[in-house]
C-alpha cells in the first residue's frame, strides 16, 4: 500500500480511536485498516497503538508520529492540488451535517442547484440537532448554532439566528396576552429539553446588554423543534424560537408574536471543519455557496 495512504490510515485510527469506525468513514473493509497499521509498524520498527479486545489507543511513539503524519499528509494534498487544472472542478463524497430544520427546510430545498453546479460532487447529509463529533464521524463540515466548545476546530461566523416568543391566537384568546417576562407565571410555556443532555431550557431574554433567564411552568417537555413548533399550534402553551421557524405560520395567522421587546439572545451561526489544512476545494465550495443561503433565508 502507497506510503501516504497508510498515513491516512493511520491518522484516521488515532483521530476516531476505532478500527471500526476509521473503516466506515474510510469505507475499507476493517481488516484492510488493521492490515494497514501492521504494515506501517513494521516499517516505522515501533509500536504505534495499543489495541485490546475494547479499545485503541495511541502510544506515546505514535501520538508524536501522528503529528507528522498529519503534517505530511496535508503537505502531499497541497502538492497535489498546485498540478490541477484550473478547469477541474470539486470532486468526491462530501460528508455534512446540519440541525434538522436548518437542513429540512432551507437546505435540502435547495440542494438540486448544488449538485447541478458541482456534477462530481455527492452528498452525505445528515440532519440532527445532537453535537456530532467531526473527526470521530468523518464528517467534513458542521453547522453549528450557539457558543462553540470545539477549540481545536476551523470555524466561519456566518450570521446570528434571531430568536422570537410566539403562542397561537386559542391560547392567546384563553389566557391573555403577555407583556412582560414577569407576566409569564401566569402563562404555559412549551418547555424544551435539550437532546444531547436533557437539561431543560429556561426562558430568555435580552434587556440593556444583559441577558436574564427566569424557570417557566408547562405541562409539556419537548426535545425537538418540530414537537414544539406542533404543541405551539395546538394551543399548549408559549414557546421561544428561531424567527425563520415560524415566519410562514405567522404569516398565516397561525401563530402571534409577543414580548417582541423580551426576546432572547441572538445565536451566532458557525460553519465548522476539522483543519484548515484540509479545507478540500468540495468543502469550500459548500460554504461558498451555503452562506449566502443562510444569510438570505435567516434575514
Amino acid at each position: 500500500m502507497d506510503r501516504i495512504d497508510l498515513f491516512r490510515i493511520f491518522a484516521r485510527v488515532v483521530e476516531t480511536a476505532s478500527f471500526t469506525r476509521a473503516a466506515d468513514t474510510l469505507k475499507m473493509p476493517r481488516s484492510t485498516i488493521s492490515t494497514a497499521i501492521q504494515e506501517l509498524e513494521t516499517r516505522v520498527g515501533t509500536r504505534l497503538l495499543a489495541r485490546t479486545t475494547r479499545s485503541v489507543s495511541v502510544t506515546p511513539d505514535g501520538a508524536a508520529f501522528y503529528d507528522h503524519c498529519v503534517r505530511l499528509v496535508a503537505d502531499v494534498e497541497e502538492t497535489e492540488a498546485l498540478f490541477r487544472h484550473d478547469d477541474v472542478g470539486p470532486q468526491g463524497v462530501l460528508r455534512v451535517n446540519l440541525p434538522g430544520r436548518i437542513g429540512r427546510l432551507i437546505v435540502a430545498p435547495a440542494l438540486p442547484e448544488f449538485l447541478k453546479r458541482y456534477p462530481e460532487v455527492d452528498i452525505e447529509l445528515g440532519m440532527t440537532d445532537r453535537a456530532v463529533n467531526l473527526v470521530e464521524d468523518g464528517i467534513d463540515c458542521v453547522l453549528r448554532v450557539g457558543p462553540l466548545q470545539d477549540s481545536e476546530l476551523v470555524g466561519r461566523k456566518i450570521g446570528d439566528l434571531v430568536l422570537t416568543n410566539v403562542a397561537s391566537p386559542a391560547y392567546l384568546k384563553e389566557y391573555g396576552v403577555p407583556k412582560t417576562p414577569s407576566d409569564l407565571t401566569h402563562h404555559h410555556v412549551i418547555r424544551y429539553a435539550s437532546p444531547s443532555s436533557g437539561r431543560v431550557e429556561e426562558w430568555e431574554w435580552a434587556k440593556d446588554g444583559d441577558v436574564h433567564t427566569m424557570s417557566v411552568k408547562g405541562r409539556v417537555t419537548v426535545n425537538s423543534a418540530e414537537a414544539s413548533i406542533a404543541c405551539c399550534l395546538a394551543g399548549l402553551g408559549l414557546i421561544q424560537i428561531p424567527a425563520y421557524d415560524v415566519k410562514h405560520h405567522i404569516s398565516a395567522g397561525e401563530l402571534v408574536e409577543v414580548m417582541p421587546d423580551w426576546r432572547a439572545e441572538s445565536l451566532p451561526m458557525t460553519i465548522l471543519y476539522p483543519h484548515r489544512q484540509h479545507l478540500s476545494r468540495r468543502v469550500q465550495a459548500f460554504v461558498e455557496w451555503v452562506v449566502p443561503l443562510l444569510g438570505q433565508s435567516m434575514s
